[in-house]
């Protein structure tokens, strides 16, 4: 009588400025709606499987409050080397919360997760066609991140990939967690196929 393998289990950890979509991405992943309230976040943790390259993995994913009021309580979400993968969000209609991904997310990730791989992803990817939005962007002379903008930038702070994605329409979510798995089982498999020299 065979035994049951152990579920493949990794951690995934989402961070970047407060109300760019972080939370509806991993709502719609989860259970696949889309909810309309805001209400930010403090921390939050869901559970989630997920099937990549014929493996199943249990991913543990952790939602972090973006606003500056909770920087010295969000690293206790990353318990240092417990991550596997972290998704560095920002929102494709606000140029602020995509220069933070270099001024702030990235230099905070490489300090408490080091090793971890991440992605960058560009949410509400809907709002860059949006003709009301991008008028109001116009009038504050200002224009959403185009995708070249975005794969620059995951190209400079030192991305595994860059993707975009709508949690509204669903575009590109699955995309967004199966690259995220991905990157946290190869992470895992250098770890564990490296040798050591005894003296």
């Amino acid at each position: 009588m065979g035994t049951v393998p152990q579920p493949i289990r990794r951690k995934l950890v989402v961070v970047g400025d407060g109300a760019c979509g972080k939370t509806c991405l991993l709502i719609v992943f989860r259970n696949d709606e889309f909810p309309e309230v805001y209400i930010p976040t403090v921390f939050e943790n869901y559970v989630a499987d997920i099937e990549v390259d014929g493996k199943q993995v249990e991913l543990a994913l952790w939602d972090t409050a973006g606003q500056e009021d909770y920087d010295r309580l969000r690293p206790l979400s990353y318990g240092t080397y417990e991550t596997d993968v972290l998704l560095v969000c920002f929102a494709i209609d606000n140029r602020d919360s995509f220069l933070n991904v270099a001024d702030k997310w990235v230099p905070e990730i490489k300090n408490y997760c080091p090793k971890a791989p991440f992605l960058l992803v560009g949410n509400k990817k809907d709002l860059r066609t949006d003709k009301a939005r991008r008028k109001e962007l116009a009038e504050m002379k200002e224009e959403v991140i185009s995708t070249e903008e975005g794969l620059e930038m995951a190209k400079k702070v030192g991305a595994n990939a860059y993707i975009e994605c709508s949690a509204k329409t669903r575009e590109g979510v699955r995309d967004v967690f199966e690259s995220a798995t991905r990157a946290a089982l190869q992470k895992k498999k250098q770890k564990t196929t490296g040798c050591c020299v005894l003296m």
